[in-house]
């Protein structure tokens, strides 16, 4: 399959459902390119669990300041307002449902919305981490991946192989094939490539996709 998304055209995608003043948090990585593409006349308020709310864009090379970063330890810049507290308060909003969105990457993610995004494999992370707060936590959960694994295997499926981030967790995936939500633990398709068949994207998807007339078309713009 040649045709596909790239990164920064799927991180495109997922910001466009965004609403101007939400509460979000980027997981670390791949997802931390959604705040680059806030659609014009819209500004969430993004939050990292080290303890920053409201921080803004990178700062330009040379210029950053290292007690300001994210919880992927890059260094960001802060907007107007913005607020420090210490990590345990930062969780204490993510327990306490006070997001509105957590946009997080997958290894896998399977049809009734349980979510495997850490392994303890040899290039593993020695625990899941802040994400299984965050898939519980906020009040709406999405992924953002690439639709198959480097070598080609289905990363959406009947179930979960890997450990378990979150269960039933996740409400809509952006892939760089489709747009599919997840409802009554099935795959529904939202959007898909013009390009891409049905059959075709479905062969690459490890567990039935349910089509409800009529989806779109997935356009974006090149970047």
């Amino acid at each position: 399959m040649t045709q596909k998304l790239s990164n920064a055209q799927i991180a495109w995608r997922a910001a466009q459902d965004i609403a101007d003043g939400a509460y979000v948090n980027l997981g670390i990585g791949f997802p931390e390119m959604v705040a680059q593409y806030q659609p014009a006349g819209r500004q969430a308020i993004f939050h990292t669990e080290n303890g920053i709310l409201d921080f803004g864009e990178s700062p330009a090379k040379g210029s950053e300041d290292w007690d300001l970063i994210n919880a992927g330890k890059k260094a960001v810049t802060l907007n107007p307002g913005a607020a420090f507290f210490h990590h345990a308060d930062s969780f204490a909003m993510v327990r306490g449902g006070h997001l509105d969105v957590a946009i997080l990457g997958a290894y896998q993610v399977a049809q009734n919305g349980d979510l495997a995004n850490w392994s303890t494999g040899p290039k593993g992370v020695p625990a899941v981490g802040g994400a299984m707060d965050l898939v519980h936590g906020a009040k709406r959960v999405a992924v953002i991946t690439d639709h198959v694994t480097k070598d080609g295997k289905p990363k959406l499926l009947e179930s979960c192989t890997l450990p378990l981030t979150g269960v039933g967790c996740v409400t809509r995936i952006y892939t760089s094939l489709a747009v599919i939500d997840i409802q009554d633990s099935r795959f529904v398709l939202i959007e898909k490539l013009p390009s891409l068949s049905l059959a075709d994207l479905q062969a690459v998807t490890g567990a039935e996709l349910l089509v409800k007339a009529p989806f779109a078309d997935l356009i974006v713009p090149e970047l």
